[in-house]
This record gives structure tokens, sequence and C-alpha cells, in this order.
């Protein structure tokens, strides 16, 4: 079994993390998906967190990561989650939001066509 270590200590820390979405609304797809994990790579190399699996159903996240011991899990968690969000709501939910958009002019416009 392969441990981690710093100057004084040896250790091998695993967390279990689950995050649902809001109100268990069925929004994450593949797209999403890749993001959220490529964007946890990148912010957990500044906090010593290395992602070991990342698995999603439509509406949760399960994530199995290492960590050190003086890792600041909670503060990584918090800046992981905001400024995830904040980058699929500004820019993957809006090219959903336009198909949608354009999906709905479609109709309308089929439908006006029809009378």
């Amino acid at each position: 079994m392969e441990y981690d270590s710093n100057n004084h200590s040896v250790f091998k820390l695993y967390y279990h993390l689950i995050m649902s979405i809001k109100y268990r609304r069925k929004v994450l797809n593949d797209e999403i998906t890749l993001y959220a994990k490529n964007r946890f790579i990148e912010i957990g190399t500044n906090y010593n967190i290395i992602l070991e699996e990342f698995n999603c159903d439509k509406d949760h996240v399960h994530i199995l990561f290492r960590a050190h011991p003086n890792s600041e899990i909670s503060k990584f968690i918090n800046v992981y989650k905001s400024s995830t969000s904040r980058m699929i709501k500004k820019n993957l939910l809006e090219q959903h939001q336009q198909k949608l958009l354009t999906l709905l002019q479609l109709t309308c416009q089929f439908l006006i066509d029809l009378t």
C-alpha cells in the first residue's frame, strides 16, 4: 500500500464528498460533468488535493479524493462549489437555455404557420 508523507509523518487520507443539486433537479449532463471534474482537478492542485474518482448521476455527484493533513478541506470545497457553480451558470447553462429558446421559437413559428 502506497502512503503519502511529509517531513515527520506518513498518512493516507481519503474523503468521500457527495454534492446534490438544489431541489434534486436533474440538470447534470456529460458536458457539465466533464467541466466540474476538470475544475476539481484544477482547483485541487492549489490545496494539495488529488482526485481519485468522480462519478455522477443526473442530480448528484460523488467525489473520492485524497488530501494532505494540512489541506483546508472546507475552504477548498467552498471555493470549488462557488466557482464551478458560477461558471456553469454563466457559460454552459446559457447554451442550453439558448437551445431551448430556439426550439421554442421554432415550435411557435410552426404553430403560427399551421393556422
